[in-house]
């Protein structure tokens, strides 16, 4: 990929950088799609990051702005305008400047996730699911979830009031569903997802309780330190089918692209030429 001085700049907001995965995923694709952009991480902590936000969409040659933890959540306080999956949510994971210059939220984790277990051949419409982790993926995730029709879904956190904040904003979006709180126990769910950070470090701890897990459960995970962490290859050895968490980033890539207008593509592209690293 050659940069020279027409090449816009798409913002990776977050830190700490060393698990970000999506320049590995988007920058090989647009030098085959001939597309002068370049997706580059900037590490930004916390206090700075309201600032920084703004100051970098001044730039002129900005396209837009990819948000990853741990910034999903606050950016929704921070943009001019939040597309209703991202104000269900209360996380934001993809910025752009609109006509008028206003800043534009949206969210595509959820969108990626629930896509890729459908693609796998999971029934979602009638199911029971569990979300463990209710930050900005974790919200995401269940909110897309309850779009798709479930009879019920459970959401925790060890944060009870960011689980209960979900659980409300889901009882008001979706009054049909019933929507449960206060545990990890996968007993009796068709679809249960880590939405938290564990597994990004060796020798974390499990989001859950795997004895409990019943083969015919299918486990999702949303960490990307490594391809088969500890939680989903303790998932695969009591039989159940998984999803990886690269999964929900290539998946919901189509649709950010889109977002950002650029050229689209499909997950198998991305995946014949992306150069992913663990």
């Amino acid at each position: 990929m050659i940069i020279n001085g027409n090449t816009e700049v798409i913002a990776h907001l977050g830190f700490p950088t060393h698990a970000f995965k999506a320049p590995m995923i988007y920058n090989p694709w647009f030098e085959k799609a001939g597309a002068n952009v370049v997706v580059v991480p900037m590490g930004c902590k916390s206090p700075d990051y309201a600032e920084f936000l703004r100051s970098v969409f001044k730039l002129s040659n900005i396209r837009g702005a990819l948000i990853t933890m741990p910034h999903k959540v606050p950016t929704t306080g921070l943009v001019d305008e939040l597309s209703p999956t991202a104000a269900i949510a209360g996380a934001c994971n993809a910025v752009r400047l609109g006509p008028q210059g206003q800043l534009q939220g949206d969210m595509f984790d959820g969108a990626g996730f629930v896509r890729g277990v459908l693609r796998k051949g999971l029934k979602l419409q009638g199911a029971r699911a569990l979300v463990v982790g209710s930050g900005g993926v974790g919200s995401a995730i269940a909110a897309s979830l309850a779009a798709e029709g479930l009879s019920a879904l459970a959401v925790f956190d060890v944060n009870a009031a960011a689980a209960d904040g979900l659980a409300a904003r889901l009882r008001q979006h979706y009054p049909q569903l019933e929507v449960l709180t206060g545990s990890t126990d996968p007993v009796g769910f068709d679809l249960v997802v880590n939405a938290t950070p564990l597994g990004m470090n060796e020798g974390d701890a499990m989001p859950l309780d795997v004895t409990r897990l019943s083969p015919s459960t299918f486990v999702g995970e949303v960490v990307m330190k490594t391809e088969t962490t500890a939680f989903l290859a303790a998932a695969i050895a009591r039989g159940c089918r998984v999803q990886v968490g690269s999964d929900m980033l290539f998946e919901q890539i189509p649709a950010y692209l889109e977002f950002f207008g650029l050229p689209s593509t499909t997950p198998e592209e991305l995946r014949a030429v992306a150069t992913l690293q663990y």
